[in-house]
């Protein structure tokens, strides 16, 4: 059922591009951006949802109810809800975005990997999942998996005469594009938020590029292709919905970032909106 529902479509949409470029490095990229496209609704979604919570987080009542409840549990958690049915804040709404994308994300490696078919047997597999019909089998194989100087199909290496060995360039741009993107997506944080999920974020932001750089090293040049083009468009979806925060660049890996103070007037207003 995963198969027909998720990575047999994915994988037929992906050489139907393929079938019009005759490349599969820039149906990789086409692919991505569509996918992306489709799912940007979700995405803002999620963006929404996190941008409330963030505002609830650093809202003067939910401060002084954990202070006021952090003994008792339960009075701490009625309150915490009653505050959200006020704010209009549904705590779900940051994450059923996430879960929603996740087994999509999930479908579109797969039906990456059996797209970038490096084997006769693996052409064989897939050939299995292409609609009989919609494309003719005739007239993509063999793919052409050759994209400016990488193969899609076998990690990628740049080799300069006069060197000894390759240069994986692509990893390295992997790498970098996603530490920009999770830097500048991470939201500043407020004053007295807490230290330990500030902690948690710094860390995700450092590990996760050598994480993906790791990947890219590794795997098919096409992922590498897929895994620039996604964090390059991540990065425009949240500037379209003015959420990058450039500033976060300027910040050392290891530094600790200065929380945005609360004025005397924001206080102020908070105290209005109580009363």
């Amino acid at each position: 059922m995963w198969d027909a529902i998720i990575i047999t479509p994915f994988i037929n949409v992906m050489l139907w591009i393929y079938s019009l470029v005759g490349n599969l490095g820039i149906a990789i990229i086409l692919f991505t951006l569509l996918t992306r496209v489709l799912l940007h609704p979700l995405m803002v979604k999620q963006i929404r949802g996190s941008q409330a919570m963030q505002t609830l987080q650093g809202d003067l009542r939910y401060k002084e109810i954990q202070e006021k409840y952090k003994n008792d549990k339960e009075r701490l958690a009625a309150e915490q809800s009653k505050l959200m049915k006020e704010m209009g804040v549904n705590p779900f709404s940051s994450c059923l975005p996430t879960l929603i994308q996740f087994p999509i994300i999930i479908g579109l490696y797969q039906a990456m990997i059996k797209t970038i078919a490096t084997s006769p047997l693996d052409l064989f597999n897939l050939t299995q999942h292409i609609y009989p019909g919609f494309l003719k089998i005739s007239e993509l194989v063999p793919l052409n998996t050759q994209f400016l100087w990488m193969d899609m199909g076998v990690p990628e290496r740049l080799y300069i005469p006069g060197l000894s060995f390759g240069i994986p360039v692509i990893a390295i741009v992997v790498l970098v594009t996603t530490y920009i993107q999770s830097k500048v997506i991470t939201p500043p944080i407020t004053q007295g938020s807490n230290d330990q999920s500030a902690m948690m974020s710094n860390m995700m932001n450092l590990y996760m590029p050598f994480l993906m750089g790791w990947l890219a090293l590794t795997l098919a040049a096409g992922l590498s292709i897929y895994f620039v083009t996604s964090n390059l468009i991540g990065i425009a979806q949240y500037a379209l919905v003015g959420k990058v925060y450039w500033k976060n660049l300027l910040t050392l890996p290891f530094g600790k970032q200065k929380p945005a103070t609360i004025t005397p007037a924001e206080k102020a207003k908070e105290r209005t909106k109580r009363k």
